[in-house]
Order: C-alpha cells, then sequence, then structure tokens
C-alpha cells in the first residue's frame, strides 16, 4: 500500500469531516423553534410558575453562546470541536456537557449494530455465495427468496412484529429496556445473560432486515465471477473444490460487498434510532429522539457528528481493506 494512497484517503477523511460538521451546525439552526423558549415552555406546561422569563431566557442563551452572531457561533463551534472534541452543554441535560451525554450512549449502539451488522453480513453473504455455487443443494436458493421479502420491510415493522410474537404472544424475551429492572449489575454471567436477552429482539430486528439484501447481491458478485479466467486455471491446476470456493470466488466476490457495507452503515444507523425509541433501548437513537423533542441543538449535533464519524470511519478503513482483498488496488 503506498504511501500517496494512506494520505490521499486520510485527507478525505478530514475533509468529509469538516463539511459535514458545517452542515452539523447550519441545519438545526434553521428551525423556526427556540430551544431555550421551548425549554421554559415545558417547564410552565408542568405547572410550574417562572418568574422573569425574558431574563431567564437571554440568561440562557448567554450561558449556551445562542447570544452571539452566527459567524461567532460557528467559529466558537469548530474550535471546541477540532480542538477539544467539545459541542457544549445540552439545554435538557445541564451541567452535563453534551458529548457525555452521546459518549454514555454509544456502547449501546455500537454493540447493538455491530453485532447486528456482522451477522446479517457473514449470514447473507455465505448464503448467497453458496446458492451461487455449482453443485450444492437448490435449499440455498431457496433460503435467498425467502429471507428476501424481509429487506423490502423497515426496522421498526420487523421490530414490531417480533414484540408481538416473541414477547406477547410468545414471551421468549423481554420487551424492552437493557436490564431487568431491580436487577444487580456487575461482571457476570447472569448480568450477560440479562444484556443478551434484552439485545436480541433489537438485534434480530436490525439483522433480518438486511439478511436477504446480502444474500441476493453476494449470489450476483458470485454469477459475474464464475466464468473468469482464474476460476478456470484454478480448476486446471488441480485444487480442491472448497479452496477454489473460499480463495478465488469468494474473495474476489467480496470486493463490492465491503464497498455496500460502508455506505449501508449510514442507512443501518437511521433505522436504529427508531429500533431503540420502540425497545427503549438506552443507545444514541433515544437520545437522539429526546433531543428532537426537547430541540436541544447541542445533543443533536453531538448525535450527529457520532454518526457522521463513525460512517467516515468505517469508510476509511473499508479503503485499507480493500488493498487487502484486491492487490491491484494499491497502484
Amino acid at each position: 500500500m503506498s504511501f500517496g494512497y494512506i494520505v490521499q484517503r486520510i485527507a478525505a477523511f478530514f475533509l468529509t469531516i469538516i463539511v459535514a460538521a458545517t452542515l452539523n451546525f447550519a441545519v438545526p439552526r434553521l428551525t423556526p423553534q427556540d430551544p431555550v423558549a421551548a425549554l421554559l415552555g415545558r417547564m410552565t406546561s408542568r405547572g410550574r410558575t417562572i418568574e422573569n422569563g425574558d431574563q431567564m431566557i437571554e440568561m440562557y442563551k448567554k450561558q449556551f453562546g445562542l447570544d452571539k452572531s452566527l459567524p461567532e457561533q460557528y467559529f466558537n463551534y469548530m474550535e471546541n470541536l477540532l480542538l477539544h472534541g467539545d459541542l457544549g452543554y445540552p439545554l435538557s441535560y445541564f451541567p452535563a456537557k453534551a458529548k457525555d451525554v452521546v459518549l454514555r450512549a454509544v456502547p449501546w449502539s455500537l454493540g447493538l449494530l455491530l453485532v447486528a451488522n456482522l451477522l446479517a453480513f457473514l449470514i447473507g453473504n455465505l448464503l448467497g455465495a453458496l446458492a451461487a455455487w455449482p453443485g450444492l443443494p437448490r435449499l440455498f436458493k431457496y433460503l435467498i427468496y425467502i429471507l428476501m421479502p424481509l429487506s423490502s420491510i423497515p426496522y421498526y415493522l420487523i421490530a414490531l412484529i417480533l414484540v408481538y410474537l416473541l414477547a406477547i404472544l410468545v414471551p421468549v424475551f423481554p420487551l424492552s429496556g437493557s436490564l431487568t429492572v431491580g436487577s444487580v449489575r456487575g461482571v457476570s454471567w447472569d448480568t450477560l445473560k440479562d444484556l443478551l436477552s434484552h439485545a436480541a429482539l433489537p438485534i434480530l430486528s436490525i439483522a433480518l432486515a438486511v439478511v436477504g439484501f446480502w444474500a441476493l447481491s453476494m449470489r450476483g458478485s458470485m454469477m459475474m465471477v464464475l466464468g473468469e479466467d482464474y476460476l478456470n486455471y484454478a480448476r486446471a491446476k488441480g485444487l480442491r473444490p472448497r479452496r477454489i470456493f473460499q480463495r478465488y470466488a469468494v474473495r474476489n466476490a467480496l470486493l463490492p460487498q465491503v464497498t455496500a457495507l460502508a455506505i449501508d452503515l449510514g442507512r443501518m444507523v437511521s433505522g436504529a434510532v427508531l429500533v431503540e425509541i420502540i425497545f427503549n433501548y438506552p443507545g444514541v437513537g433515544l437520545v437522539l429522539f429526546n433531543a428532537l423533542k426537547t430541540a436541544d441543538y447541542f445533543v443533536i449535533q453531538s448525535v450527529v457528528m457520532f454518526v457522521i464519524i463513525a460512517v467516515a470511519l468505517a469508510t476509511l478503513i473499508v479503503y485499507f481493506v480493500y488493498p487487502i482483498l484486491d492487490p491491484r488496488i494499491r497502484y
């Protein structure tokens, strides 16, 4: 892998972050709702008496930097983001910082998405490769046709179906949450089983929605490489069919699949937001939902920046994986 290739990809990564951070700053401020006034309005609707409301609004705006001009807000925003990784104090979680609120939820979302995505990617690609390989039972092809309709159903509908089937009709898994209320939390086998049982339905709802897509697209990629000369050459050399399947066919067919994996991460993150809301799962999606209800600029920006950095980082990793799968890309 050449030095120039690495520099270009890293430069593209940081340029993506800067451009996305600029849009992340601008979009929430296009909304007509005043977040501070909305916060005080909710306090009033709950029966709380607020004296000197106008002075309190001005105090809040000064505290959160909303009284400054947009160029000043943008300069402070970029300086804090790039130099300190700080996106300010949230209105709803003050005095905690916005990044701390998001970072507490990140492990839950990462665990959910990584497990669901890896399961769907591995199982789907394996089924797709087996369905296209000649000489194997047609059962693998029929499995693709069974799983494919699930790919047209949104994440949240599959989640609702699973809730009804496996949490209400047949109560195999918990209905919502991440841990049983009142359970003793610690590093133990019981805690792990509790975590896995609560995460099972969210993981299944995300994985089932994409496993058919991976299987069908891998089958198409395999069909493209089956007639290549290097496969015929490998057969002529007398290599075992299993080695030809793994090292020659699947390895070359995986390249477009890895590309799609990085692109699909963004779609999966957006779908996981609704899944986390349905299951009341304490991930980034639930934090974003609460922040949108309260028009909390700083939490919204922190969540969006997390998603942007996660997708951009995944894309960067994919670019470095390319040369391993296909050495020609190094040049």
